[in-house]
């Protein structure tokens, strides 16, 4: 099958002024942010609904990580090195590449003697100092400790010390491979020595090589801190899978905080996840402050109830303290209780409200989470919460980086990793996504549809509803010259959005309707309350043009929600995710609006004029339309999503370049004639 022809077309000269709309924009869309406090579980009204929900929810996560489609994987090539023995446990030191020249590190703790069989369990850690060499005396002092052991959160020292370790040690007790890995920047992963630096002005360049994270240039090809630590997490999962005696039927992932993020993520992308047990991050209200728990689309339409949810059927165990999951008894755990009870495995569901305690995974909560997998895993033990005392690990004896196996440093370490590691990963997402651009049969024009097309689908978070989600009301009616002026509010029934428009009728319509798209509004087809020359030529071969008012028509920056993106746009709190992953891009909602007149407004054929700015707006819209749009004809007036630089750009949509850009698009639109 032939690809689209891709043509940049530049039509009749526009002239600009006033059209005098009777409708103003509609301006009820306010942005959500991560602490709109209203993450409520989308409903799901059967059981056989529920794996198309939980597959949306799996795809957006994976967008959102940079993961769609995964990247393909190499064999693990892990260095297992240094090991610690601790009489009924032991731990190895363990590092390993996922993406090329990027290591993953951590302690493999294994019981000993290691059993012929059995469960593995992924331990990411969550935003405790130092991470995986977290100690709580050193940062505290033995007040500190102490304290914890007085409240009854803890019962020994060495747990008080480093909570992270005590679930290690004990689940390798119970008879588990556990792999304890650090997130970015924390213990052994200092490669990117910064958890979240934010942009640097240096770092934002536009050619891969030349930019690092944060950037406009990284968003736009969905390249974030957010999905790194994700990836690493599907490859830590590679790297349990070849422990010698790891049943890859008993896979599960615990962690709390950033590691209940984490832990949420790859069991919702991750089937190899059998049971999964994400503590104090579960929640309608806060959905996790830091940027390696955000990115961009992530939690447009789903928060973390929902994303926990997409386990679903298999095991979940929650916990839930004095933060932001206080109130998770009574909002979000009762709709997973109703999920899981509809699909018949209500037994699979568990938690500890253990809201006495501030932000933890102490001894009480890790009771819970014991329980439930020597439940779920049939690990057998009489009594699975009986933690003891244990040599609390000091970072010398945990870190990777040895004498005879030392540490990454000068160009794979800092700004140049961080570069060259960007650039590895733009060519892995190049070798799989730019080949489908060009279909050469009905195989790959359907993948090029399911992997190009779903993206943007998913980016711009919309399709074209039916006729009965529409409506148009009719404002002012005007002759003039013996044509009609109409003016009207076209409406999406399903979202509660409203777009203003003006129409132009010819005094012999023949059923032909141009949608006319313009960053100019309706101004852009009126003159002196005269049709412009453009549109007077339509008139003339007997069809209809109707301009809508595009959302925020004018506006020179798209929205944020963070007070930074003025302030300080470098500071990590100003990254685009933080806005982005809660609400659509600008040029999103625009398509919206296209999609919205598309719907409400009819010909006998219908065709897309898309100018001054809008040739990606109009692009998208055909795209989205399901064949509903006869032609587009479009100026793209030297645009490409590859020139944007900030991500407050009107026409900035992260993931644009990674998915083809308005090529990309284009090619979505066949078979309309472009």
């Amino acid at each position: 099958m032939l690809s689209p022809m891709i043509i940049s077309r530049i039509f009749v000269p526009v002239l600009l002024l006033m059209a005098g709309s009777v409708f103003s924009a509609d301006e009820e869309r306010p942005l959500r942010s991560l602490n709109s406090n209203d993450f409520n579980m989308a409903t799901v009204a059967s059981a056989e609904e529920w794996p198309a929900r939980g597959e949306a929810i799996r795809n957006r996560v994976m967008l959102a990580a940079g993961l769609w489609p995964m990247p393909e994987k190499k064999p693990v090539e892990a260095v297992v090195h240094g090991r610690v023995e601790r009489g009924d446990y032991t731990i190895d030191r363990v590092f390993f590449e996922s993406y090329p020249g990027h290591f993953v590190t951590g302690s493999l703790y294994l019981p000993n003697p290691v059993p012929e069989t059995m469960p593995g369990i992924l331990c990411p850690h969550g935003h405790w100092k130092n991470g995986r060499f977290m100690d709580a005396e050193g940062d505290g002092g033995h007040r500190a400790v102490n304290a914890q052991i007085e409240m009854g959160a803890e019962t020994f020292e060495a747990a008080a010390r480093s909570p992270l370790q005590a679930r290690c040690v004990h689940l390798a007790r119970l008879g588990c491979a556990v792999f304890h890995y650090d997130t970015l920047g924390n213990a052994d992963s200092m490669q990117i020595p910064d958890h979240r630096t934010g942009a640097r002005d240096h770092m934002k360049g536009k050619a891969p090589g030349e930019y690092g994270l944060y950037s406009a240039a990284a968003e736009l090809r969905l390249q974030t801190n957010f999905g790194l630590q994700t990836y690493n997490s599907v490859r830590a999962l590679d790297f349990l899978e070849t422990v010698p005696g790891v049943d890859k039927a008993r896979l599960g992932v615990t962690g709390a905080s950033g590691g209940g993020t984490q832990t949420m993520m790859i069991a919702a992308i991750d089937d190899r996840i059998s049971a999964a047990f994400p503590c104090v991050m579960v929640s309608t209200s806060m959905q996790g402050g830091c940027t390696c728990e955000n990115a961009p689309f992530l939690r447009i339409g789903q928060g973390n109830i929902d994303i926990a949810a997409a386990a679903a059927p298999r095991p979940l165990g929650l916990t839930a303290a004095d933060d932001w999951t206080v109130e998770l008894e009574t909002k979000g755990y009762p709709d997973l209780q109703a999920l899981y009870k509809m699909l018949g495995v209500g037994d699979r569901l568990t938690a500890v409200f253990a809201t006495q305690f501030k932000h933890n995974y102490n001894q009480v909560s890790r009771k819970g989470m014991y329980g439930f997998f020597n439940e779920h895993f049939e690990m057998g033990a009489e009594d699975p919460g009986a933690e003891r005392d244990f040599a609390y690990s000091t970072p010398e004896e945990l870190t990777v980086w040895t004498k005879d196996h030392p540490a990454p440093s000068g160009e794979n370490t800092g700004e140049d990793h961080e570069r060259s590691m960007l650039e590895e990963w733009a060519a892995l997402s190049d070798q799989a996504i730019l080949p489908l651009m060009k279909p050469k049969d009905a195989k790959g024009l359907e993948e090029m549809q399911r992997v190009i097309g779903g993206a943007w689908r998913m980016m711009i978070d919309r399709e074209l509803g039916g006729k009965r989600d529409y409506q148009f009301e009719v404002g002012e009616q005007v002759k003039a010259d013996g044509r009609l002026r109409v003016t009207g509010l076209c409406q999406d029934l399903i979202h509660g959005e409203r777009v203003p428009t003006v129409g132009w009728y010819p005094e012999e319509w023949t059923g032909a309707l141009v949608i006319w798209l313009s960053l100019n509004g309706t101004e852009s087809i009126e003159k002196d309350g005269a049709p412009s020359e453009g549109v007077v030529k339509l008139l003339e071969s007997g069809a209809a043009v109707v301009c809508p008012e595009l959302y925020l028509t004018g506006a020179e920056r798209a929205p944020s929600v963070t007070p930074e993106a003025e302030t300080d746009p470098n500071s990590w709190k100003a990254s685009a995710c933080y806005t982005y992953g809660y609400n659509p891009s600008l040029l999103a909602r625009r398509v919206h609006d296209a999609l919205t007149v598309l719907g409400a407004r009819h010909g006998k054929t219908v065709k897309i004029f898309a100018t001054e700015g809008a040739g990606a707006i109009g692009a998208a819209a055909v795209a989205l339309a399901d064949g509903r749009v006869d032609q587009l004809v479009m100026d793209a007036g030297g645009f490409s999503f590859d020139d944007i630089d900030s991500i407050w750009d009107v026409n900035f949509v992260p993931g644009a370049v990674k998915y083809g850009g308005l090529q990309g698009l284009l090619a979505l639109c066949a078979p309309v004639p472009v």
